[in-house]
């Protein structure tokens, strides 16, 4: 398959870009700043310059999303809008106008976390932004048909303990590896609407 992933620079798009290559798969990367494409996909017309760059694609896969970590009683309204922009509002803009360029058999992949059903001091904005993604593929998954659409909710990775680690305390950290493998089932699986947490 021919498939798009953005965030590949990242530590989770690179133990991806690794598992879907290993399977044969031809790979087009994205990012902000480097990459095959070089996109900002928190701007609705480079979504749009991306699917007019890059055609032929099977599948579309998402590694990336940021959001604000404050306390609640300091985030402000632009730190929501930020977070929503950057990891709910991007990713549903990769699948509205996706969809008219994939094929019938095309599949979305996109991105959540484990601070929908885990939440921790902080990360108010993080865990509403997980949880819009998580809704949204569930909906989508009724209307895009044949087309597919799932999420992959992680827990922290191992390789990220080090500058993340702090905010999640008792958590056990899974391999990039491990969780990329859900990526794979999406990808290659039948399912829609689901939601494979790893962790």
């Amino acid at each position: 398959m021919k498939i798009l992933l953005v965030g590949a620079s990242g530590t989770l798009g690179t133990a991806v870009r690794t598992a879907l290559t290993d399977r044969g798969h031809d790979v087009v990367t994205v990012g902000r700043t480097k990459g095959d494409v070089v996109r900002d996909i928190t701007d609705p017309e480079a979504v749009a310059g991306l699917y007019g760059q890059v055609t032929g694609l099977d599948a579309v896969v998402c590694a990336a999303g940021d959001a604000v970590f404050k306390p609640l009683g300091e985030l402000a309204a632009a730190d929501f809008a930020a977070s929503f922009r950057g990891k709910a509002l991007s990713q549903i803009e990769l699948v509205r106008q996706g969809a008219r360029h994939l094929p019938p058999h095309g599949s979305f992949t996109l991105i959540s976390g484990i601070l929908t059903h885990e939440p921790i001091p902080a990360g108010a904005a993080a865990s509403a932004v997980n949880g819009a993604v998580e809704a949204f593929v569930r909906a989508a998954a009724i209307e895009l048909p044949p087309q597919r659409i799932n999420a992959v909710s992680p827990t922290i990775v191992a390789e990220s303990v080090a500058a993340y680690g702090a905010f999640f305390p008792g958590m056990e950290p899974v391999p990039a590896a491990r969780v990329a493998q859900a990526y794979v089932r999406s990808v290659e699986g039948r399912q829609t609407g689901q939601v494979y947490r790893v962790g």
